[in-house]
């Protein structure tokens, strides 16, 4: 495998921090898969999925997102997105980077891996862009309407008047996370939703990088996009052929523990789309870091395999 990291520019001046794996020279490369990680995450964290990748003949290009990582100008940027529309931004940041890669990598279909919020840009992506990519896999993701989000939204709202957009609310925090480790007590860290897998856990707990407090300004954005995403008429924009690939762990709380994931394959049925396939594991929230995980990514690549070789054939 072959690593690089450079620097993607942006419609507003934003230096975006993106790694690149290639496979070795003598691997022929099949398709490129474009990473687009969680919330209070990094790309660097997907290494292990990008090196079973590149293993199998896929390229792997991922940012850090605006507020994330290596993209935050400094650890005071962390979740903070932009001063206004910051999850159309990320968006753009993810076109501006497919745009870059079919110039890298020409001929060669894209597809795209969103995890967790990831995946919430990742639904958006496919209506907002349709035709821009050859495939998408969801991972850890959610669907439908969320009875709690214009309550959530007008409790930001008010933190963000009274803590000003850069601000940082422990009650956000608090209710948006409420209960996910409730079917896990006695739960050892506030992160054991996360994965069963006590090492993966306590490396995340140790992560600076994951660690953050987001602003009141990110909690809007995000709050934006899950309005966005739970559009019918929105998914009719999707190509219908398109081929999507939907995996949840079975115990995940952002999930509802599928219940989430069925009605994301539901309305994506609906909408008329017909290369839908769902896959559900034993797990938590980060399937890619549970103790089933080389099970999970070797299922993702067979599936890149058989969905690489119809797009080229298409």
């Amino acid at each position: 495998m072959r690593c690089s990291t450079f620097r993607l520019d942006t419609v507003d001046g934003v230096a975006v921090h993106v790694i690149r794996w290639l496979p070795e020279r003598d691997v022929t490369t099949r398709a490129v898969v474009q990473l687009v990680h969680g919330m209070q995450d990094h790309v660097a964290r997907h290494q292990h999925v990008a090196v079973a990748l590149t293993a199998a003949g896929y390229a792997v290009y991922g940012n850090d997102l605006r507020g994330h990582g290596h993209t935050a100008a400094s650890t005071d940027e962390l979740g903070f997105l932009a001063e206004r529309r910051g999850w159309v931004k990320l968006l753009d940041d993810l076109y501006r980077l497919t745009a870059m890669i079919r110039r890298e990598q020409p001929g060669l279909p894209v597809f795209l891996l969103g995890h967790s919020m990831g995946s919430l840009l990742t639904q958006q992506y496919l209506f907002t862009f349709p035709g821009a990519i050859d495939g998408a896999l969801l991972s850890a993701t959610t669907g439908g309407p969320d009875p709690t989000i214009e309550l959530f939204a007008l409790v930001a709202h008010l933190e963000r008047a009274r803590l000003g957009p850069r601000g940082r609310s422990r009650l956000l925090n608090i209710l948006a996370f409420a209960g996910y480790n409730r079917a896990f007590e006695p739960a050892r860290t506030a992160y054991d939703w996360l994965s069963s897998d006590p090492e993966q856990i306590a490396a995340y707990a140790a992560d600076p990088w994951c660690r953050f407090l987001p602003t009141t300004q990110f909690w809007i954005d995000l709050a934006a996009g899950m309005r966005a995403i739970a559009s019918d008429e929105r998914r009719r924009r999707i190509p219908t052929g398109l081929p999507i690939l939907i995996i949840a762990g079975e115990q995940d709380p952002f999930s509802r523990q599928t219940a989430g994931v069925r009605q994301l394959v539901d309305a994506y049925r609906r909408a008329g789309l017909t290369e839908v396939t769902c896959r559900l594991y034993p797990g938590r929230h980060e399937l890619l870091f549970e103790t089933n995980r080389d099970r999970v990514i070797t299922d993702l690549t067979a599936w890149l395999g058989t969905h690489t070789q119809t797009v080229q054939a298409a």
